[in-house]
């Protein structure tokens, strides 16, 4: 067993409440590009800034993005997130076409789970090897080629009285035998 998570932040993923159920929030923030003018190793972000950066801020109001030539460096992809959270990324002898697939990564990443160690609100000494229960655990397998609305599993499914046809019986039952107003 490793003890490499000891040196790991631990805590719990605490993503924005109910992002996306009104309006989606971008958590990326800000984006600082930086590269060297001359060096070979940072070709592919010099063609992604002159051919494909113009597009991807226009495509994405919400980010800031910042360019930062330095010399004899390599190309680095620097991005703060809204919750205080920074990543960054090395584009040593990156291409233009992966330089976009990593903003774009970065872009739909909320900045919680790098280097976190995770934990949970609960702790047992015996964890169960089937994994936690869930309602489709027990279900039945024929129901995943099934089209839906299906007359015969709703026949099937109604195997006792609702509880709002429960209720109605013993209303009706004590409306008739008024002495008789006990529950059963």
């Amino acid at each position: 067993m490793s003890n490499s998570h000891l040196f790991l932040k631990s805590g719990f993923i605490r993503t924005p409440s109910q992002n996306g159920v009104g309006r989606y929030v971008c958590q990326l923030q800000r984006v600082v590009l930086k590269f060297c003018k001359n060096n070979g190793s940072s070709r592919g972000m010099r063609d992604f800034i002159e051919t494909e950066l113009v597009d991807f801020a226009k495509n994405n109001p919400g980010i800031v993005v910042y360019l930062k030539p330095r010399r004899h460096r390599t190309a680095v992809i620097s991005a703060e997130f809204l919750n205080g959270e920074k990543q960054w990324i090395s584009c040593r002898n990156l291409t233009k076409e992966e330089i976009t697939k990593w903003l774009t990564l970065l872009k739909t990443q909320s900045g919680n789970h790098q280097g976190l160690r995770l934990r949970k609100l609960i702790h047992t000494d015996h964890p169960s090897i089937q994994g936690p229960w869930t309602p489709y655990t027990f279900k039945d397998p024929a129901e995943n080629i099934v089209e839906y609305p299906n007359k015969e599993l709703s026949k099937a499914r109604i195997l006792h009285k609702t509880a709002t046809e429960e209720l109605l019986e013993i209303f009706n039952r004590q409306a008739e035998d008024p002495e008789n107003r006990r529950v059963e």
